[in-house]
């Protein structure tokens, strides 16, 4: 059985939230949306305490990407059929987000504000 941790968190026991919101309209993989989330948790754990807050990541990543992988050797154009049949193999998922839309939603207590708002500023990197 793992360790007990508050899944859903008290509002009363983690009453100042942070959001990280996206600016633009665009993919963010999978990959990118889980390093912000270790580099917010990370931070957080060294500077306040595991137990001290809460992160949820907001944006799921639901998108397919695909891509029809080409050849690039001697003879390419003879093997290859170009566009033919050019729906592509999956090589990872990515998030489709909106302008305005919450990536990523930190809580803690208010005394932690400055933690959590560098957490979050590490993230976005």
């Amino acid at each position: 059985p793992r360790p007990s941790i508050p899944r859903a968190a008290n509002v009363d026991l983690f009453p100042f939230v942070a959001h990280l919101v996206c600016d633009e309209k665009q993919q963010i993989s999978s990959e990118a949306l889980e390093a912000c989330r270790v580099a917010v948790n990370k931070y957080l754990t060294k500077n306040i305490g595991k137990d001290a807050y809460h992160i949820r990541v907001r944006a799921h990543p639901f998108h397919v990407l695909r891509a029809n992988k080409m050849l690039s050797c001697a003879g390419a154009d003879r093997l290859s059929s170009g566009m033919r049949h050019s729906y592509g193999k999956p090589i990872g998922v990515a998030a489709r987000v909106n302008i305005g839309q919450i990536l990523l939603s930190v809580r803690a207590k208010d005394a932690h504000e400055k933690f959590v708002i560098e957490a979050i500023r590490r993230g976005k990197f």
